[in-house]
């Protein structure tokens, strides 16, 4: 820490001010922290054991949910639809009714391995396709592919014309576990995202991948590259908890890690999982 010994004459009313706030906030008079930036949404990865997401998400902004998939290995979690039918599907009219879903991408047609999903994507994108053409029990601002992509799948040079038959606005999720750099990661993906796609960076924050310093100038890189209405970030509100397991990250963790992502359109991964009311209260400077 940088040590002062000088402080003008006209900052030092302001200096002592500031000295009373502190002392303040440290009794518990007001909240230490600055709040976090507000987020655009939460990410929700739908499983059997999560069909019931439920959340104060809204408190940090959130108007919008990304559901990672409406179908994902053959089971379904949209009434109507082929395949097996999640025996507890989601109950979309409440969900359809609360804040943080004002607005849903709706996620496609996916696989829960990636090493799957990959092998299969033409037949992802077929069945996807099918899929969006049906009525969906949400209002929808856009569309979500559930492959992931990273610089070490060759095939994804190859993803374009597949996605061409999907309706806009589209998202993609990527990312970079090999840590290639922020200006070689946003030249290959312009090598081969079609101009009409969206990109969502996964910030390896999570995985300690990466810090978020770091993930803001993959974010710069790509923003300035591809535009700003085609990038947003996720944010991985998630940490190791050993023996391949993770845990919800706490919110001192979350807080310093969202500081680096203001003015960025930003998702959380996953709400549903990881961010609970304890934690949004705890961000917002509450009990």
């Amino acid at each position: 820490m940088t040590r002062r010994t000088w402080i003008p004459t006209r900052l030092r009313a302001l200096s002592s001010a500031c000295i009373v706030l502190t002392t303040v906030s440290l009794l518990g008079g007001c909240a230490a922290h600055r709040p976090p930036p507000p987020i655009a949404g939460v990410v929700w990865q739908v499983s059997l054991a999560t069909t019931d997401p439920v959340g104060q998400w809204d408190r940090l902004g959130a108007r919008e949910l990304l559901v990672q998939w409406m179908v994902v290995d053959d089971t379904a979690f949209l009434p109507g639809l082929p395949g097996h039918r999640a025996d507890a599907a989601p109950d979309w009219d409440r969900i359809a009714s609360e804040p943080w879903a004002e607005r849903v991408i709706v996620g496609l047609v996916g696989r829960s391995s990636e090493r799957e999903a990959r092998a299969d994507v033409a037949g992802l994108a077929a069945r996807s396709a099918e899929l969006a053409r049906r009525p969906m029990p949400v209002a929808v601002s856009g569309w979500y592919f559930p492959v992931e992509v990273d610089p070490s799948w060759q095939g994804a040079a190859d993803l374009g014309p597949l996605l061409a038959d999907l309706p806009r606005p589209l998202w993609l999720s990527v990312y970079d576990r090999q840590n290639i750099g922020p200006e070689a990661f946003a030249d290959w993906l312009e090598t081969w995202v079609p101009a009409d796609v969206g990109i969502l960076f996964q910030d390896g924050v999570g995985e300690h991948v990466r810090g978020p310093a770091a993930a803001r100038d993959y974010f710069t890189s790509m923003e300035r590259r591809l535009g700003r209405h085609r990038v947003g970030m996720i944010a991985e509100a998630f940490r190791p908890a050993g023996n391949g397991r993770f845990r919800g990250a706490t919110a001192d963790e979350l807080r310093a890690q969202l500081d680096h992502y203001r003015d960025v359109r930003l998702y959380l991964f996953d709400g549903p999982h990881y961010v609970p009311d304890e934690v949004v209260a705890a961000l917002l400077g509450g009990a």
